[in-house]
């Protein structure tokens, strides 16, 4: 297994959580970092909402100091917004600032943010090399295998990073037009790496040890993201640490682990979130903590019902006995 530096930052491992809106928050990166991930990623904050001082962003700009190393990914498509934000928030204490060029959301790339700007190459590099200017931390970038079919250009884009002065690129091997579907293009991961010096950090179905060390060995990259396959499921650093350096992955956690896990998860986002937020949020949670549990989706049914944090952990206790 690999340590990873990306600028003057240095990972303990090459093995990242993706941001993820909605599930990559304070709690969550905290049990993600307990089960050895190299550095997690904080959910998308809009620059604009930064800039506006929106009552709800400062909720997700929250950082402990046990979760670092930590990414903040800032998104915008104004140069000057980005650059004015990046040096406004550089004494918070994140280490690496990733922009978003890959998110695929419709209300996010019709406002020509996240992956729109994989069709401006040439103002997707003036929002880097602004945000490298006015930052005092290393600056990375997320991007996708191109917008469409049609328009494959994530070197280029990897190449003008580069050229703008970030630190590192992101590549998740499928267009915006795929969203999630299909399988993500690893081929396309390997040919940014080929083509800049900077490090490579691959993104898409990355979904345990196995997958992560194909992928590192098909690509060449210098570290991989996990993403969807964390959700429910923190474990899956720990297992390709525990692959990438031994060849052996440990035992899944048992039920009493597990149960262990959700109860503290909730507890986390309780003292972050209060108990309205946190009952609600944790019930998508539980939903993919127990996929594939037998009778999963009567499970579902039941934790999408409850109220409150005692009858949350009530009904997650019955489930583990």
């Amino acid at each position: 297994m690999s340590i990873l530096r990306i600028g003057n930052v240095t990972l303990e491992n090459n093995i990242i959580l993706a941001p993820m809106a909605g599930v990559t928050d304070l709690p969550f990166r905290l049990l993600c970092k307990k089960q050895g991930a190299g550095m997690v990623c904080m959910e998308m904050v809009s620059a604009k909402a930064i800039l506006y001082k929106n009552r709800n962003t400062e909720e997700l700009l929250q950082i402990l100091p046990q979760e670092r190393p930590v990414s903040l990914q800032l998104f915008g498509s104004d140069p000057k917004i980005m650059g004015e934000i990046a040096g406004q928030i550089q004494e918070r204490p994140f280490d690496v600032l990733d922009i978003n060029m890959g998110c695929p959301v419709p209300k996010i790339v019709n406002n020509g943010e996240g992956s729109a700007l994989m069709k401006d190459p040439k103002l997707a590099e003036e929002i880097i090399r602004s945000v490298v200017r006015a930052s005092g931390k290393p600056v990375t970038v997320k991007i996708r295998k191109g917008f469409d079919e049609a328009h494959v250009n994530a070197v280029e884009l990897a190449l003008r990073a580069q050229e703008a002065g970030a630190s590192a690129v992101v590549v998740h091997g499928r267009t915006r037009e795929q969203f999630y579907a299909g399988r993500a293009d690893w081929d396309i991961i390997a040919k940014v790496k080929d083509a800049v010096e900077i490090p490579v950090i691959g993104n898409g179905d990355v979904d345990g040890p196995e997958s992560a060390e194909r992928m590192l060995k098909a690509t060449g990259c210098d570290g991989v993201m996990a993403g969807r396959a964390a959700r429910g499921n923190p474990w899956i650093f720990r297992e390709i640490a525990s692959y990438l350096e031994t060849g052996e992955i440990p035992e899944k956690p048992d039920a009493e682990e597990k149960c262990a896990c959700i109860l503290e998860h909730a507890a986390l986002m309780l003292k972050v979130k209060g108990e309205y937020t946190a009952v609600r949020e944790m019930r998508k949670h539980v939903s993919w903590y127990t996929a594939g549990f037998p009778h999963s989706a009567k499970l579902r049914g039941k934790i999408n019902m409850v109220e409150s944090m005692e009858e949350l952990e009530r009904c997650v206790r019955e489930i583990f006995q």
